[in-house]
């Protein structure tokens, strides 16, 4: 059987073809592969970015969790934040309409229901049940605060101002916050 060379590998010549018809169809190949490759190796992997617009809508509404289109970008944001990335923005947003993101510290910025206490010898040592919160502004007035842990569990704060607005709300963090005020002595 007779044999055409491409650099340093033997290809069979095919019946009825010339010996340089296959080198060129070759070389073809192997440049068109090379060329595919180059272009899969450089070209950039595709970003997951989050909508800041719709992320902000959704930290706005009732439960983000009962809208299935919130659902994968609220947990994508807090998969993000958990990981350092930055809070996405909304550039249509509108004057006084914005969210932004803060990490918990208790017992300054810690809802007080989620915040532990240990005593030590040193004096008292304060956590957070919450990593973070994202406070959603509407017409430039606080509307709800979600405080978020590494986890990807929620729990929202709605101001007056939202619970007059919405009507219905989850309202998770007020009995959360009403079972730890009959607890106190």
């Amino acid at each position: 059987m007779d044999f055409i060379l491409s650099k340093s590998r033997r290809f069979p010549l095919r019946s009825g073809t010339t010996r340089a018809a296959d080198t060129d169809r070759t070389l073809g190949s192997a440049v068109a592969s090379a060329a595919v490759l180059s272009l899969s190796l450089l070209a950039p992997t595709a970003a997951h970015a989050v909508d800041g617009c719709l992320v902000l809508l959704c930290f706005a509404a009732p439960s983000w969790k009962s809208i299935p289109q919130c659902v994968p970008p609220i947990r994508q944001v807090l998969r993000d934040l958990a990981r350092g990335k930055a809070f996405p923005t909304c550039g249509m947003s509108g004057t006084g309409n914005s969210a932004r993101h803060a990490w918990a510290r208790a017992p300054g910025y810690c809802p007080p229901q989620y915040t532990r206490v240990q005593e030590t010898e040193s004096g008292p040592i304060y956590t957070c049940d919450y990593t973070g919160a994202i406070t959603v502004s509407i017409d430039g007035k606080p509307f709800t605060r979600t405080w978020w842990g590494k986890g990807g569990d929620t729990v929202t704060d709605f101001s007056p101002v939202a619970k007059s607005q919405l009507g219905s709300w989850d309202t998770k963090y007020d009995d959360d916050r009403a079972a730890w005020q009959r607890s106190r002595p």
